[in-house]
């Protein structure tokens, strides 16, 4: 099965790593030097998405601005507002309806990071005649959602409509969906999806799911899931430094660290697990441990574990 859009969820407040997020929306803060939201892209390229629409709320002027002319690595990239309140799910996929267009598509959270294996649940889609596929995982997060492996099909989330049936998979945040789907959201609404699917769930409709739990999957919704992902990733890459970051003969960096563009790092300076993001300076003398320095910040002293 061939799509060439997907759905991208910028819109999030980010509440839960608010220190980390007063000045741009979460998909945006840095993975390896690198927007966040910018790996769900590449995953999705990955399967021939040519095409993506973002929906924007919390600090939605930081979008044009790292994808100036609305195209990133040659695919185009669309913006649909919401103001003055955030849709939500539903709500922001309805919102987006005319930019998407009537054919099938992915949607993707923009606050996930995951390498699972697209191309198996395109297929399932395809093959099942599901109105929407929902990728699931059996572990990496809440398990909520139960599953029938006979049927394909979902039949519950969170208990809300049998109390007895097993929660056994996480809802990894990517379904494809068939624009018929538009039509169950009411339009200018603040809606999840999770309603909607409950209500194709009791009218017996085309909800299935598929099990993937190949590769990585990670919300990064705390900011020790957002270390964690660059520990996961040192493995696979040396330090992220930027060229413009001007460090220290004498400064030590180890671990998963990630210096980004224009950062100063003084002479004597150690920095274990930390990330940095850009224009940020730190003083000579300064022992930082698993701390993430906001961008433009001047940090000097000792500190672990600290957002600064």
């Amino acid at each position: 099965m061939k799509l060439t859009s997907a759905f991208v969820l910028g819109a999030g407040l980010g509440t839960r790593l608010k220190a980390l997020t007063q000045e741009r929306p979460k998909p945006l803060i840095p993975v390896g030097n690198k927007p966040l939201i910018t790996y769900a892209f590449d995953h999705l390229m990955e399967v021939g998405i040519t095409r993506f629409v973002v929906n924007t709320h919390w600090r939605a002027e930081a979008y044009p601005v790292t994808f100036p002319g609305g195209f990133y690595r040659g695919a185009s990239v669309e913006f649909r507002h919401e103001s003055p309140l955030i849709l939500e799910t539903a709500g922001g996929i309805k919102n987006a309806e005319e930019l998407i267009g009537h054919e099938t598509f992915i949607v993707y959270n923009g606050d996930i990071f995951t390498d699972l294996p697209l191309a198996p649940a395109l297929r399932a889609h395809a093959e099942s005649g599901n109105e929407v596929t929902l990728i699931l995982r059996s572990k990496d997060g809440p398990l909520q959602v139960s599953f029938d492996h006979v049927s394909g099909r979902i039949t519950d989330i969170g208990k809300r409509i049998d109390t007895t049936s097993p929660a056994e998979f996480l809802f990894t945040g990517i379904y494809i969906v068939e624009p018929s789907f538009f039509k169950r959201i009411p339009a200018a609404t603040k809606l999840s999806v999770i309603p909607v699917f409950l209500d194709m769930i009791r009218e017996g409709a085309n909800l299935g799911g598929i099990v993937l739990d190949e590769g990585q999957w990670w919300d990064l919704g705390t900011r020790e899931q957002y270390l964690a992902v660059h520990s996961h990733l040192v493995s696979e890459s040396s330090h992220w430094i930027d060229p413009s970051a001007r460090i220290a003969a004498s400064a030590q960096i180890t671990g998963a660290t990630a210096i980004g563009a224009g950062v100063v790092v003084g002479a004597n300076t150690t920095l274990h697990d930390c990330i940095v993001w850009e224009g940020a300076s730190i003083a000579e003398g300064s022992l930082l441990n698993q701390c993430v320095i906001t961008a433009g910040a001047q940090v000097s002293g000792i500190h672990s574990h600290a957002d600064l």
